[in-house]
């Protein structure tokens, strides 16, 4: 039997190379984006622990009782600690956050890296030994400063240079003293890292005379363990010691598990690949075996089994599925070697390539296991047809029909399904997406069974279009379309599956770009925005005043005040200036005016005033603190509870001051007249200047509010989409071997058809409105199936995502369904250019 198995794959491989290419590439998918995910999480964590091992222990302060930011740790502990037997050296550690400008001013480094850090010099040669200095030295003086190599590179720096920094406060220009490199916990890939001396440092990031941690490195001969233990014993309250090797472990851990997300979403979309490829896996077979059912009715009246026989089947797809998955397993780990020297950054760092045995082995037995199971079935349908009556051709496949068993479980699991889908939708709670997963696997499931029912009323409803636009081609293409159901709905469900995918993010990723566009840049009607680029960074009145000298603006900033009693409610109200706000801010007001911010009454977002039940005209009491006093509400106005920029309370800047002094300044807000250039380079140049040319804080126009706002939902859609691509590629693989197969069993009629009189060109056509038809089904149903489900996903983030809706990207949603109808035309070309060269003499005279 196995004999038998490989001299028919032999026989068949072009046939079957197709189906081999699928499962590659599906395995390929799995293999890769396994590998990949594990080697950026093993570099991750072997970089987020780099340099731990260089201390032995490591001292810091327990968070505050109160949920307060720490004080820190008086700096005259590490010379005590230093004394304690088998301390080598004690370094203290005093970290913050640096912008640093390059030669035009524009800031350094990834957005969410910028570290400042202190040049803790000591020992006898009053070095760091967390820094490796490739030249220069270390900062000495208070107007000096390090860089890392990577950033000064960029910024087209050398020793010597002047450099703009910010930290928050004011930014000054420094000389630069060296060029270093450190230890990947404190330097991450992409990142900027500035050294300061320690008093300028505590100046900058804490306080004169603390410090945040202080590591120890240990003698020869004294473990890490025990030097803990000596130094708890003479720490202060609130102060305890960690190993250097337990922080590595951690930080190591939280840096894996950050890749896991990752991870997850590709293994996903490689499962999904599969999915895909198993229907032309089960495809390929069921033609193969529609093909050889003479050989196998001859094999059974020679005296095999039936079981022999399925045994002969099974074991042709454990030959195909073994080979193609060991070919994709190695293909796929090539990719991902070349992903991570190609991608290597911050997100994740290039390291040796982690290849293990059970990644490996599991995805070439997935891949093996996906082609023997789909093929089980053909196997199985095959051997129900009596030996006689195969080897006489009088059994031919059962039509899909209303009545058939497979059209009624398709119908039940497709009710089901959606009626899962509705309820995860509309009331399963805190579990809904959950449901609908589960839903949707069953609907999705159904509707693949009922899709041989839907492709003759949906061919037929199509068939006037193809009669006016190819009247002999459009009617031959119809027929051979609807001959067999079957294969024709099995050819399109790939395609359903990958546009169900696509659409379905397209509908969701609209509907949400939608209303993050409404929740920000729809409130957003200045020119410039301004806010802090790093995380010591806070904006000051004086940053607005300063923005407000800009010739030609109005500015208003946004000063947040919490811990505020509106009416016995807990509320936080934003200072704003009443003579710009409406210029900056767009208000769409229900009720009232905004006029009266500035007779000192407040204006209140709709959903604020419906919950709390307030109305304009109404007075309220306000309390905060020791401070209490009555206000009127004087407007309504339409807000979305999670706007980054409307506030739920507005009030005016002087209201707010008589109850807090030091309010938070959330953003600046800047609107250009025209008539003194409106917004370009020179008011950006100018409003840049006014704010001190300081890299800690961030003037973004429009565009770049929008991108910050709202950009990062198109780029996961990007992603998306690109891993989508591999399942739209195997569904081409899937048309190109339908077609091909569909051409050999049919060279009779084509050779007559030929002789009758019809062309090469117009045996082409015919070819590629099959495939055109076979397309239009997958991508019509798998759109419709998309659409669903995007409502689905999207109407569960009502209940936390006020003011979200539904939005159909009817641009989006054409685009994929004209890519799948172009990648069905290009996957009829091989097969059409078969068509076409069949020999008219040969094909009328077989038997």
């Amino acid at each position: 039997m196995f004999r038998t198995a490989l001299r028919n794959v032999l026989a068949h491989k072009a046939r079957l190379l197709m189906t081999a290419l699928a499962v590659v590439l599906g395995v390929a998918f799995a293999a890769g984006s396994l590998v990949y995910s594990q080697t950026r999480s093993g570099a991750a964590a072997e970089q987020a622990a780099a340099g731990y091992d260089r201390i032995a222990v490591n001292v810091g302060v327990d968070a505050a009782p109160d949920g307060g930011a720490p004080t820190g740790l008086d700096e005259r502990l590490a010379s005590r600690l230093a004394r304690v037997p088998g301390v080598a050296h004690a370094a203290n550690r005093v970290d913050g956050s640096a912008a640093v400008a390059d030669r035009t001013g524009r800031l350094l480094g990834d957005d969410d890296a910028h570290r400042g850090s202190n040049y803790a010099a000591s020992g006898a040669d009053r070095t760091d030994a967390a820094y490796r200095f490739t030249a220069g030295r270390g900062p000495a003086h208070a107007d000096e400063i390090a860089l890392d190599a990577a950033t000064a590179r960029q910024g087209g720096y050398r020793v010597g240079d002047r450099v703009r920094v910010g930290t928050g406060q004011a930014a000054a220009t420094y000389r630069l003293s060296g060029l270093f490199r450190s230890d990947g916990h404190r330097l991450t890939d992409g990142g900027t890292l500035t050294l300061f001396t320690t008093r300028t440092a505590q100046r900058l990031f804490a306080t004169p005379g603390r410090v945040q941690s202080i590591e120890l490195t240990a003698r020869s001969g004294t473990s890490a363990p025990e030097l803990a233990e000596r130094v708890e014993r003479l720490l202060p309250k609130g102060a305890s010691a960690a190993t250097g090797a337990t922080l590595g472990r951690i930080q190591a851990n939280l840096a894996s598990g950050d890749q896991d997300t990752m991870g997850q979403i590709l293994l996903g979309f490689s499962l999904v690949a599969l999915f895909v490829a198993a229907f032309l896996i089960s495809n390929t077979f069921t033609m193969l075996i529609g093909r050889r059912t003479r050989e196998l009715a001859l094999l059974r009246l020679l005296g095999a089994s039936g079981r022999q026989v399925r045994r002969v089947l099974l074991a042709e797809s454990v030959l195909v599925g073994s080979a193609a998955s060991a070919f994709g397993v190695a293909v796929g780990t090539g990719v991902a070697a070349a992903l991570n020297q190609l991608l290597g950054t911050a997100a994740g760092p290039a390291g040796p390539l982690v290849l293990s045995p059970a990644t490996l082995f599991g995805t070439f037995l997935l891949g093996t296991a996906t082609t023997v199971v789909a093929a089980w079935l053909p196997a199985r349908r095959a051997m129900a047809i009596a030996p006689v009556a195969a080897l006489t051709g009088s059994e031919s496949p059962a039509p899909a029909t209303a009545r058939s068993p497979r059209t009624a479980v398709g119908a039940v699991l497709t009710a089901v399904g959606v009626l899962v889908v509705v309820y995860g939708a509309l009331g399963a709670g805190i579990d809904a997406r959950t449901v609908i997963a589960l839903g949707t696997l069953l609907a999705v499931i159904g509707v693949l069974g009922l899709i041989p029912l839907l492709a003759r009323p949906f061919v037929a409803a199509l068939r006037p279009l193809l009669l006016r636009l190819s009247p002999v081609q459009g009617v031959l293409a119809t027929r051979n379309t609807t001959r067999d159901p079957r294969r024709t709905g099995a050819t399109a469900a790939a395609l359903t599956v990958a546009l169900a995918l696509a659409s379905g993010l397209s509908v969701l990723g609209a509907s949400a770009s939608h209303y993050l566009e409404r929740a920000t840049t729809h409130d957003f009607t200045a020119d410039y925005l301004v806010k802090p680029a790093v995380d010591s960074a806070r904006l000051t009145p004086a940053n607005t005043k300063a923005a407000a000298r800009t010739p030609g603006t109005r500015v208003s900033g946004l000063t947040q005040s919490t811990a505020y009693r509106l009416d016995g409610r807990p509320a936080v109200l934003t200072g704003v200036d009443p003579a710009t706000v409406s210029r900056l801010l767009r208000y769409d007001l229900t009720s009232g005016s905004l006029d009266t911010l500035a007779r000192g009454q407040i204006a209140v977002a709709d959903y604020k005033a419906k919950e709390a039940g307030w109305h304009v005209g109404q007075t309220l009491s306000v309390r905060r603190g020791g401070t209490s006093g009555k206000v009127t509400v004087g407007a309504v106005y339409r807000a979305d509870p999670q706007s980054n920029l409307l506030p739920s309370i507005t009030a005016a800047d002087s209201l707010v001051a008589r109850y807090d002094k030091t309010p938070h300044t959330h953003v600046i807000l800047v609107a250009t007249d025209r008539t003194h250039g409106g917004a370009g380079p020179a008011t950006y140049s100018a409003l840049t200047h006014a704010l001190g040319d300081d890299p800690a804080l961030s003037v973004l126009d429009r565009r770049a509010v929008e991108a910050e706002y709202s950009g990062d939902i198109g780029d996961q859609l990007t992603v998306f989409y690109a891993l989508l691509t591999m399942a739209a590629v195997i569904a081409g693989l899937g048309v190109t071997n339908t077609l091909a197969l569909s051409v050999l069993e049919r060279q009779k009629e084509i050779g007559t058809l030929r002789a009758v009189g019809l062309t090469r060109a117009q045996v082409t056509r015919m070819i590629r409105w099959e495939a055109l038809l076979v397309g239009a089904l997958g991508a019509t149903v798998g759109t419709v199936l998309g659409i669903f489900l995007g409502w689905a996903l999207g109407h569960t983030l009502q209940d936390t995502v006020s003011g979200y809706t539904l939005v159909l990207p009817w641009a989006r949603l054409a685009t994929a369904i004209a890519l799948a109808l172009t990648t069905t035309l290009l996957a009829s070309i091989w097969p059409a250019h078969k068509a076409s060269r069949v020999p008219i003499a040969e094909a009328t005279s077989a038997s």
